[in-house]
């Protein structure tokens, strides 16, 4: 099978916020993310906020995994150092396989943006159920990163050598 595509093919993309204090009205990474997606041309299937708790933020990535018409899950929030920054806990356990090059990389590029401050964060993404999860810090900056330089690249059927797509449910 072709690792790349010659034409742009839509995926269907959930997004979940994890914060105690958000909500919709000034969820900005969350209007972030879906804002991008949409304009990429992917589909932005269901939008969720969740408290800082492990089990609620599972539940919830558990649901979309185990639906049918997701394919991509981007969280943001809860991937940082404090007590309530529950991400990486909550999703290393739904993993099949995780994705070690996207914390690697989100790192690198941050590092550009806020030095060694980017020690602290503990983006992570993996694969499953065949559908590909990213989990990146709360902030629209940090969004912004992910978003543009690693995960609208690989969500791209297009991209060479190799991108998601073979990977995902159809």
């Amino acid at each position: 099978m072709s690792q790349a595509s010659a034409e742009f093919i839509p995926l269907s993309i959930a997004i979940l916020t994890i914060s105690s204090r958000r909500t919709d009205e000034d969820d900005t990474s969350g209007h972030y993310l879906r804002d991008a997606a949409t304009d990429a041309g992917h589909l932005v299937v269901d939008r969720a906020i969740v408290k800082e708790n492990r089990y609620a933020i599972r539940a919830q990535v558990s649901a979309w995994i185990a639906h049918d018409e997701v394919q991509v899950v981007l969280v943001n929030g809860g991937t940082g150092f404090t007590d309530g920054d529950q991400a990486p806990e909550a999703l290393l356990p739904l993993f099949d396989r995780e994705v070690e090059g996207f914390g690697e990389v989100f790192r690198m590029l941050s590092y550009e943006e806020i030095g060694t401050s980017t020690l602290q964060s503990r983006a992570i993404a993996g694969v499953a159920n065949r559908t590909l999860i990213f989990a990146m810090p709360g902030s629209t900056k940090a969004c912004t990163t992910a978003w543009e330089n690693i995960i609208a690249p690989q969500l791209d059927a297009r991209t060479r050598p190799c991108n998601f797509h073979p990977h995902l449910k159809r």
